[in-house]
């Protein structure tokens, strides 16, 4: 029992911290104008795209790390259980904080804070995010099953 919820909460952790590091280092090499649309804080179609396949291999190897960590095939199904709720959670709050958008024109190019904390994503995209995620974990445990 400690070897599972061990391994959820190590998967997790590894999960996010590849993803901010991830998507930090791709916004500093794109920049503004790949990751956004023209003048505008809203993200362009070709960042969620990427951003769905980082969420998707980083929950992977999350999944991978949370079966090799706790020897159980049931602990990567919590931690896709953990990644939708905290993942719902999250884009609830959004949702809820966010507002309408304000249509903010961008000017120069904003720096990795700026640029996440003024970043619009549509509704279904911040829904749709941990449902890939939980997709992942659950493949990324089956893997371990099969080496």
């Amino acid at each position: 029992m400690v070897k599972s919820v061990l391994g959820v909460i190590v998967g997790y952790v590894v999960m996010v911290i590849l993803q901010v590091a991830i998507f930090m280092t791709v916004y500093t090499i794109v920049g503004a104008n790949w990751a956004f649309k023209p003048r505008a804080f809203q993200a362009s179609t070709r960042w969620t795209l990427m951003q769905f396949c980082v969420i998707f291999v980083t929950a992977v190897i999350a999944g991978l790390v949370c079966a090799l960590i706790s020897k159980s095939r049931k602990a990567p199904l919590a931690l896709a259980a953990v990644v939708l709720l905290i993942g719902f959670i999250a884009a609830s709050g959004k949702v809820a904080t966010q507002g309408p958008d304000p249509h903010d024109v961008r000017v120069a190019p904003p720096s990795n804070m700026e640029a996440m904390q003024k970043a619009r994503n549509h509704t279904w995209v911040l829904f749709l995010g941990p449902v890939i995620g939980a997709v992942g974990a659950v493949l990324g445990g089956k893997l371990r099953r099969q080496s």
